[in-house]
């Protein structure tokens, strides 16, 4: 009988304790919208190219979608979540570019193995919404690097920006924000690269 009092005490301590826990705040995932870039009608390019996760801090390197009210505070918008880190989110974006831009065909990603004659990474400067006084912006900025495959030998480097302002700040008009701001770098990072690698890209097999 004792035994089964003190079972009975237990179970109910048990529970009084699950209903203190907090309850995970329920939020939405998103994705970036599909991309409306275009195909080009340029020369095939004979050379392979990979594309790697760019470096990011901290507050980018999460699904979090940041966002800066004022001045250097960095917040996330509540009850809202990507579905996967912004530097995956960039590298996606790029290789779907350089796919749709159809003069690369030989691509692969730092998810493989696969050496290719040159790299495409950098770092993830911004991902973000920012206000100026009630105005806000999408910006997107990557510093780009263009490296040798087989040497990791630096070829080439720039600095992309995208500013997309936004009409409406509910998270849904964000999300559409940051869609058109990665187009825009996106198409100008396909054309830099593949200018670039026209210079230094190793001549094609026999």
């Amino acid at each position: 009988m004792k035994l089964t009092r003190l079972a009975l005490l237990a179970s109910f301590t048990l529970m009084g304790a699950c209903s203190i826990l907090p309850e995970p705040e329920p939020f939405n995932l998103y994705r970036l919208p599909a991309a409306q870039s275009s195909a080009s009608h340029g020369t095939v390019q004979r050379w392979s190219l990979r594309l790697n996760k760019p470096q990011a801090s901290e507050a980018l390197n999460s699904p979090n979608i940041a966002v800066i009210p004022q001045g250097d505070v960095i917040s996330s918008y509540k009850g809202a979540r990507w579905s996967d880190p912004a530097p995956v989110l960039l590298r996606n974006r790029l290789l779907d570019g350089f796919q749709r831009d159809g003069r690369m065909t030989l691509l692969s990603t730092d998810d493989s193995n696969f050496q290719a004659d040159l790299e495409l990474g950098g770092s993830l400067q911004a991902f973000q919404t920012e206000y100026q006084g009630t105005a806000a912006s999408v910006v997107v900025r990557f510093d780009a690097l263009l490296v040798r495959g087989y040497d990791q030998r630096l070829l080439a480097s720039r600095r992309f920006e995208v500013r997309q302002p936004l009409s409406d700040v509910k998270v849904p008009a964000v999300v559409a924000g940051f869609g058109q701001a990665s187009d825009q770098l996106t198409a100008q990072v396909v054309a830099w690269a593949v200018e670039q690698g026209q210079k230094v890209a190793p001549p094609p097999r026999p």
